[in-house]
This record gives C-alpha cells, sequence and structure tokens, in this order.
C-alpha cells in the first residue's frame, strides 16, 4: 500500500494535505515540503515503547503533592541561574548555539557533579565512546561514573535507558537521531520532530530529566521545524564569538523560571570555567580617557551588570552616510541618532556611525539608551566622558530622560566596582531612591542637560 504523502511548514510545522506557496498558519513562503506520514504502530518499535504504558487518570491539583527534591543542582552555578534554580526532575531542556561554542563540553562538566548523586547516560550520536573518553580526559573529568553510548538509533536509544534506568540523559545531538518508523534520513524536519517528541513522552512518562543538544542554521536559529521549541520545557542558547573566551549561556524560553537570566562562562584549555562577577569581566581594559565610551548598567534577570557602550562618528566621504552596530539593536540605536541630531543639537546626520558593545554582550534594555546617547555625542564632540561616571536611563523622542527599573539595585552594582557618579533621570516613579554612601547622583531632565553637564 502506497504511503500517504503530507507537506508541512519548515517555521512552524504546521500541516497541510496539499502543496502551497505560502505557510496559512505563520505567512512564510516557500518552507512546505513534502514528506511521507507517519507509519503504523509497529510491535517493538520507539513508539509502541514509550507511548503503550499504564492507562492514567486525571487528578486534582490540591491532590497533588510537590516532592522536595523536584529541582536539583547540576554543579554549575551559573547553568543553575538560567535554568531558575537548577534542573527540574522530568523535564526536557533543548541547548543550542553555533559549532564549537562549547555545547558538549558544557554537557560533560556538569556529568562530572550529577555522576556523585545520579546515574547519567550520554548518548553521542557523532563520537565514539574513545572519542568522549579522551574528551572528559582532557577536560580532567575521565575518572567519573558516567555510562556513555555511541548511537543514533533511538529504538537502540529506548532499549538502553530501559536497561540502565538512568535519572539523566544527554543526547548529543538530536539532529543525528533517527526513527526507523521514519523513511526520511537524519536531521529532516519529520526525524528531527519525531525524535523530539520520543524523548519528551519519555521524560514525562519516566521522570527522567533529559538534556538535548541543538544545531543551529546559519541564521542562528534551532535547525528543525519551530516546533521544536514548543515542545520542551527550557530552550537555552549559547552565544559569543567562537574565537573569544567568552561566552553567554541566555535562556529563550523556561517553564520552570524566568527567561531573563544570563551565565557568563569563559572558556580555556580544561573546559568552561564561570565567570561570577562579569561586570568585572567585561570592564577589564578599558580605555579611561578617551572619547567615544560609556558605561551603564543594565538587568539581565536579578543580576545587575555593567558593560561598556562605545561609539565611532567620522564624516562620510559618501551621499548616504554608513551606519553599523555589534550588540544593540540597529534600529534603536538610528532612532537615538535622530534624538540626538533633533533634541540634542549635534548634526551626526552626515556622519558614518559606528556603535560597539564589548565583551560579547547584547543590550536590549532601554536603560543602555543614554550610555549610547553619551558615547555618541562624546565621539562626535572628541571630549571624553569622566571615567568615573555611569550613565542609566531610557530616552524618548522628545529627548527626555525616563526611568528604569531596579534603580537600587543598580546604584549598589555601580558602587560595588569603584564609580562615583551615575546619570539619573530626574524622574524615576514611584521608586524610593537610597544612594550608595560615596556615590554621587546627577538628576537630569533631558538629553540636553546632560550634554551640558558632561561635554
Amino acid at each position: 500500500m502506497k504511503a500517504k504523502t503530507i507537506f508541512y511548514c519548515t517555521q512552524c510545522g504546521n500541516e497541510t494535505p496539499k502543496w502551497q506557496g505560502q505557510c496559512s498558519a505563520c505567512g512564510s513562503w516557500n518552507t512546505i515540503v513534502e514528506q511521507p506520514s507517519t507509519a503504523k504502530v509497529k510491535r517493538g518499535s520507539v513508539k509502541s515503547a514509550i507511548q503503550m504504558g499504564p492507562v492514567r487518570k486525571p487528578k486534582l491539583v490540591a491532590e497533588m503533592t510537590l516532592d522536595q527534591e523536584i529541582r536539583f543542582p547540576t554543579g554549575l552555578a551559573e547553568l543553575d541561574r538560567v535554568l531558575g534554580g537548577g534542573a527540574v526532575q522530568g523535564s526536557l531542556v533543548l541547548i543550542g548555539g553555533a559549532p564549537g561554542i562549547g555545547k558538549s563540553t558544557l554537557m560533560l562538566q556538569i556529568c562530572n557533579e550529577l555522576c556523585k548523586s545520579a546515574k547519567v547516560l550520554y548518548v553521542s550520536g557523532e563520537e565514539s565512546e574513545r572519542q568522549l573518553k579522551l574528551r572528559a580526559q582532557r577536560l580532567g573529568v575521565g575518572e567519573m561514573e558516567l555510562y556513555l553510548f555511541a548511537e543514533n538509533n533511538l529504538e537502540q536509544v529506548v532499549a538502553a535507558v530501559e536497561e540502565t534506568t538512568p535519572d539523566i540523559l544527554i543526547v548529543d545531538s538530536i539532529q543525528t537521531m533517527y526513527n526507523g518508523d521514519q523513511t526520511a534520513s537524519p536531521g529532516s524536519i519529520s526525524q528531527v520532530k519525531e525524535c523530539t517528541m520520543a524523548l519528551m513522552q519519555l521524560a514525562k512518562g519516566n521522570g527522567i530529566t533529559i538534556f538535548v543538544i541543538g544545531h543551529v542554521n546559519k541564521e542562528g536559529n534551532l535547525a528543525g521545524p519551530k516546533v521544536l521549541e514548543h515542545m520542551v520545557d527550557c530552550v537555552l542558547y549559547f552565544e559569543g564569538d567562537r574565537h573569544m573566551s567568552y561566552r553567554i549561556l541566555r535562556a529563550a524560553k523556561n517553564r520552570y523560571g524566568a527567561t531573563n537570566e544570563i551565565g557568563v562562562f569563559e572558556m580555556d584549555d580544561t573546559g568552561l570555567r564561570e565567570v561570577p562577577n562579569p561586570s568585572q569581566m567585561l570592564l577589564e581594559g578599558r580605555l579611561t580617557d578617551e572619547p567615544g565610551t560609556c558605561v551603564t548598567c543594565v538587568m539581565e534577570g536579578a543580576r545587575p551588570v555593567l558593560a561598556e557602550v562605545q561609539a565611532l562618528l567620522t564624516p562620510s566621504a559618501f551621499g548616504n552616510p554608513r551606519r553599523s552596530t555589534n550588540g544593540f539593536d540597529y534600529n534603536r540605536a538610528m532612532l537615538l541618532m535622530a534624538v540626538l541630531e533633533k533634541r540634542g543639537g549635534l548634526a551626526v546626520n552626515t556622519c558614518d556611525a559606528y556603535l560597539n558593545v564589548i565583551g560579547g554582550l547584547y543590550l536590549d534594555e532601554p536603560g543602555a539608551d543614554l550610555a549610547a546617547v553619551l558615547a555618541l555625542a562624546s565621539s562626535f564632540r572628541d571630549k571624553p566622558v569622566p571615567a568615573d561616571l555611569v550613565a542609566v536611563g531610557e530616552v524618548g523622542l522628545t529627548g527626555e530622560l525616563r526611568s528604569v527599573s531596579a534603580l537600587n539595585q543598580r546604584l549598589s552594582e555601580i558602587h560595588r566596582l569603584g564609580f562615583k557618579k551615575c546619570l539619573v533621570p530626574k524622574r524615576h516613579g514611584k521608586q524610593t531612591i537610597i544612594p550608595p554612601e560615596g556615590l554621587q547622583l546627577i538628576p537630569v531632565r533631558n538629553i540636553r542637560e546632560a550634554l551640558a553637564i558632561l561635554l
């Protein structure tokens, strides 16, 4: 009997009975692909091994009890921070990032701590057991009680899980796994979707915590259908240039915690090393007497982080000035330059403008607006911003400064790192500001006042 063919979108996973140029669910063009539909469930297959479990009944929320050990530490405080306080039993965590960024290294390092209190199975579809052993020895964790299994057939993986009954399962990577019920090749849309669904049912049905490593495409998004991110409980992204030593782990989705926390690591010869004080790391090597630089303080979850914003403005040799940003939203930077031109009185529209955030950090919080404006104005006037000053505030289209959240926490971090002055909005809402002793607050109403005081 001929297998029935279905069509679905590679962006959102929406299925349609026939091909069409535009996806009716997400609106993307030329993303509909053809794949055979899922075959019948065979006896002994992955689906029968997972789905054919005991019959369950609905439960009342009031009758449910939470186990005190539902959340456990991974051994890396920075990873625990991003996960919301530790990993959750029975959760499915997806970790994505560019090749060579440190995903597999991170997983091997947490195994060293997890193996002390739990049984861990590491499944690799990319490396042999010998290669994994060599890499573990290089990282200094080669003597841990870890189960290694080099296999990319999901049926064999499920059989190994049933035999070893691990508490934690690590799959490296989901794009190398394949389900025998599917005729498509490993890494295809249908294989990634079906394998992730099988792992999700395995995690929820048996209470196994599963970490899955995922590849990214050339746009920087996780390879595979968008529904992949909807099925898992947590989506973590490793960010940073692979040629730089610092890495930032950020949560894009977390059902058990906040999504605005970050973890900072440094890659060295022995693996990833935690950076408990990212503000000091981001400000290392800062020049204090050069124009075009200003320090700001942003909130990454519950953690205040100081970052340096650099700007360079030069007269344009062409009719259309060149604009470029790194670590700062491009459209936001163009908006701030327009405000600086109209409300600040600086003719920056004829200049080539370059904006950069040091250390690989991406600033998407409005509290960094004032620092970006001061860095642009400092480069334009060729006058340095005082080295002991930090600027915090959101800039509106009329040039006014708006208040930011958690200002007291920011001021404490600013004072802890030795800064003496802080430029803040004059209006800070209902917050009661208590500046630390030794930190001078300079309240300003708009960017024109800020430029008059500093430059």
